[in-house]
């Protein structure tokens, strides 16, 4: 992560429609009274009668961004000399920031304006950059790859973290930044983390794992004559969620007390049985609208919720803008069940708008990187060309596959120049085997402990394959390789 926590830099970011210059004035204005006609700043006259015309309370009323003095007043205010305003952004609540800040909650963000948005590294740096309300999730993480010349693939995400209620979420490829950025309540510790997700599209990878037969029973008994691995893939390929349902525990409202109920997510929403495991519709209760709320991780359940297993999560409708009030916060049995509910109510809520995610990623991982739009490239960026420089004489690369593969050794080059780490901590160099070159890995960490390995994968996806390998703190000659697999994460001692 090549930031410097003590400069933020401000970048303008591509966006899928052009910004229009200046913001359109409505075309509502107050209609002129009978006979008269009106003039631009002065109400319609009226000729004759006893009094004004009646009111039509249903037409909205224009009101002009500045104000005008009246008729008589003109000749006299057109004879002093015109004097710029010192402070136009306090005086136009169009255009000022202190107004209008979509940081602060005061509504939804507006068309062609342009927003501040601050994302963070893990390392804690800073970088500050230019977002127009159409800037997505997708074009913030390609902006950011590029200027930190990490390799580009479909694992890297753009976090929502709340520290102050232990939540964060991955927001989805397609949401607006600015607009999620709105959402947040003013002075709270919000703010967007860059880092790796390799669970952000396991749903279309290993579904039949994420979905097990025993919380899908109710499906496979309405189509018997599918298999497991078929049904499944038969609700991805619709875009539609199969229901759900199984064991979590509940928290009661404004209490630590947590109860156990069978829940099941249907069509409708999510219900849980008052009686057991009924499914009479006298049994059920209507508990979260998902499709009005966001499914957010909790982190530091036990701390903060005393949640009964380190495998919470927590619904949080839309309206609620800050603080532990408002919130459903669930409990689930294992990482399994919890990586499926998730896996769920992301279907449940987006349905095929995911499946598109997923492919327009594909789709960008077999292209070269030089195809596509590069609105942020300048124009000595597309006069440059390919160079090598092994030999006596350097020459051009022409073959696209030299390129690429050229690029991809130089930026490793410089990740182990830099010694950064974009989405893992950096390792210690306190040992003397400072020079063995399995220190300049990105799979290699240092003397970190078991808890933070564990906090670390988890944060990463708990995906098949993901691991990293750590200094023994039993043994100081040895090695440890923590990896996940079956939801869970092992570690093996090596010892050279």
């Amino acid at each position: 992560w090549p930031w410097s926590p003590r400069q933020c830099q401000t970048h303008s970011l591509p966006t899928d429609n052009a910004m229009e210059g200046g913001a359109q004035q409505s075309s509502l204005r107050e209609p002129p009274g009978p006979g008269g006609s009106e003039q631009e700043g002065v109400p319609g006259e009226w000729d004759g009668g006893e009094g004004p015309p009646e009111v039509k309370r249903s037409q909205p009323l224009f009101i002009h961004g500045s104000s005008r003095t009246p008729l008589q007043e003109e000749p006299r205010a057109s004879s002093l000399p015109s004097i710029p305003n010192p402070f136009p952004e306090l005086c136009s609540p169009s255009n000022s920031p202190i107004l209008s800040s979509p940081t602060l909650g005061q509504g939804p963000p507006r068309e062609g304006t342009s927003h501040v948005v601050k994302v963070f590294g893990e390392d804690g740096a800073c970088r500050s950059l230019e977002a127009s309300a159409s800037t997505t999730a997708r074009q913030l993480c390609e902006t950011l790859v590029r200027r930190t010349r990490a390799i580009h693939d479909h694992s890297w995400a753009l976090v929502e973290l709340h520290p102050h209620l232990a939540l964060e979420r991955c927001l989805e490829d397609h949401e607006a930044v600015v607009e999620v950025q709105s959402s947040w309540a003013a002075g709270a510790e919000s703010r967007f983390v860059f880092r790796k997700n390799f669970a952000k599209y396991e749903l279309f990878k290993s579904n039949v794992s994420l979905f097990p037969e025993v919380m899908v029973s109710s499906c496979l008994e309405a189509n018997k004559s599918m298999a497991h691995s078929e049904l499944i893939q038969n609700f991805l390929n619709s875009g539609s969620c199969p229901e759900v349902q199984g064991f979590l525990q509940l928290r009661e409202p404004g209490r630590k007390v947590w109860k156990r109920f069978h829940f099941s997510l249907r069509r409708s929403g999510l219900y849980y049985s008052t009686k057991g495991t009924s499914k009479d519709p006298r049994h059920l209760q209507y508990f979260a609208d998902l499709t009005e709320s966001n499914i957010y991780y909790v982190t530091q359940g036990k701390k903060l919720y005393g949640t009964p297993t380190e495998f919470g999560f927590c619904i949080k409708p839309h309206k609620v803008r800050g603080g532990v009030k408002g919130l459903k916060l669930l409990c689930s049995e294992d990482e399994q069940s919890r990586s499926c509910w998730m896996a769920a109510f992301r279907l449940f809520k987006y349905g095929m708008q995911l499946y598109r995610n997923y492919q327009q990623a594909q789709a960008r991982l077999s292209q070269p990187p030089w195809i596509g739009p590069t609105p942020l490239r300048s124009v000595s960026d597309n006069a440059l060309v390919a160079m090598d420089f092994s030999g006596c004489t350097g020459r051009v690369i022409e073959n696209p596959s030299e390129v690429l593969t050229a690029a991809l050794e130089e930026a490793q080059a410089w990740r182990k120049k830099t010694t950064h780490r974009y989405s893992l901590p950096a390792a210690c160099h306190s040992s003397p085997l400072s020079a063995a070159i399995h220190r300049t890995q990105p799979w290699f960490h240092g003397r970190i402990s078991r808890e933070d390995t564990q906090q670390l994968i988890g944060r990463q996806g708990m995906v098949d394959g993901v691991f990293l390998v750590r200094e023994s703190q039993r043994n100081p000659k040895g090695f440890v390789l923590s990896l996940c697999h079956l939801q869970r994460v092992k570690h093996y001692l090596i010892l050279p």
